[in-house]
């Protein structure tokens, strides 16, 4: 069995007025400002996308998403469903998600997450974890001007 680990980063700030959807790992939450980004800014799934391009080496995220925003698709689940068809062969062992923000609260709505991260990569909700870290008020993260999310994830194929 070959295994392999892949790293994926991604951060955004709030927008500064209202009127925008709040999506993370695909789930919207209710909260009054969503991410800037020119897509839906779905940090989690953002951050997946990355950690799966680490390990194929096609970045999806920049050229390949732009072009799809300049058609109307701004959902980044198509971002990260383009990714999971570059693994191929390889197998999804586990995933691993770090956020780090100040707001909203994210403890209520994990297990929701985990099910989005799921059903998308389809693999078992136990094969996927995420913590969360309020970050103290260190980072600009933590004094809540956004979101951070960092991805490990594991693959395998025989």
């Amino acid at each position: 069995m070959i295994i392999k680990t892949g790293l994926g980063q991604d951060s955004h700030q709030f927008e500064k007025k209202s009127g925008k959807d709040l999506v993370l790992a695909g789930i919207k939450f209710d909260y009054p400002f969503g991410l800037k980004g020119n897509s839906d800014a779905d940090v989690i799934f953002h951050s997946i996308t990355n950690s799966i391009s680490s390990i194929t080496g096609k970045n999806i995220l920049g050229d390949v998403a732009d072009q799809l925003v300049k058609t109307g698709i701004k959902d980044s689940a198509k971002y990260l469903q383009i990714a999971l068809d570059d693994l191929g062969d390889w197998k999804i062992n586990h995933i691993a998600v770090a956020l780090e923000c100040a707001k909203p609260k994210i403890a209520n709505h994990v297990e929701a997450m985990k099910e989005s991260i799921a059903n998308t990569c389809q693999i078992n909700r136990s094969d996927v974890g995420i913590t969360a870290t309020s970050g103290e008020g260190l980072t600009s993260f933590g004094r809540g001007e956004g979101i951070q999310a960092i991805t490990i994830i594991t693959v395998s194929k025989s």
